[in-house]
């Protein structure tokens, strides 16, 4: 899943090479997207490269290749520009069909392990920030007697910068929802209120850092304010 900055950078490029045969130039991309600045174009053209949507051609200025496209894009979602920005034109559903009435409840037997039935939020990178924390996709049984007290809900990895941690991409890790956190645990942090990582956290003064638990990535620092936490990991299921 992209958010909705990424998804909207990625068909806005896709849209400008179809038309021009050129990708759009980061000012260009800046202006549509309504960013106030071109940092958060670098941000999302890193984070579109590192998920394997598009790809930057070396020694070219302005030079990306879409390589692929959201497998969610729905029937009736299409590239829409604005005079200020770029965003999707989404043509809703009814609500108003009928809803089969729910079948009777069943009786659990004495050896029945107690269950809850918890949200799956989407995905999580471990690895790139994606989409905020916003929309269920389904839901899955867990022990109720994991759950202690709290709201919870899970997330499927995607990507491999916590597999130091035993985190892997495919993985379905349990979050007890929360904004506070205490060093070293392990968290969904959403920066900049659009984007949602899964790092191990550490904070020094009013700073935050967010710890990959792989080599390959770097801890990214950011100041005050720019970090909000929605949950800190207390479970991992692995399906073989």
């Amino acid at each position: 899943m992209l958010t909705q900055k990424q998804h909207e950078l990625l068909m806005f490029i896709h849209q400008r090479l179809k038309e021009a045969g050129v990708p759009p130039s980061f000012d260009e991309m800046k202006d549509a997207l309504d960013l106030r600045s071109k940092s958060g174009i670098h941000r999302l053209i890193t984070a579109l490269e590192e998920r394997g949507f598009i790809r930057r051609l070396p020694n070219r200025a302005r030079a990306l290749e879409i390589l692929k496209l959201p497998e969610s894009i729905a029937p009736g979602l299409k590239p829409a520009t604005k005079e200020k920005g770029f965003a999707p034109e989404v043509i809703e559903g009814s609500l108003s069909k009928k809803v089969a009435a729910p079948p009777p409840p069943r009786t659990p037997s004495p050896d029945e392990v107690p269950t809850l039935e918890i949200p799956v939020m989407g995905r999580i990178a471990a690895g790139v920030p994606i989409e905020a924390i916003q929309h269920q996709s389904h839901s899955i049984a867990m022990p109720a007697d994991l759950m202690g007290r709290g709201e919870h809900y899970a997330l499927e990895v995607k990507g491999d910068s916590m597999i130091d941690a035993g985190i892997f991409d495919g993985d379905t890790v349990l979050i007890k929802r929360g904004d506070t956190a205490d060093n070293g645990e392990i968290v969904v942090a959403l920066i900049d209120d659009e984007e949602a990582t899964l790092k191990r956290l550490r904070k020094k003064g009013a700073s935050v850092a967010l710890e990959a638990a792989n080599p390959a990535y770097e801890t990214r620092i950011f100041g005050p304010g720019r970090v909000r936490i929605q949950g800190k990991m207390i479970a991992l299921f692995r399906r073989y």
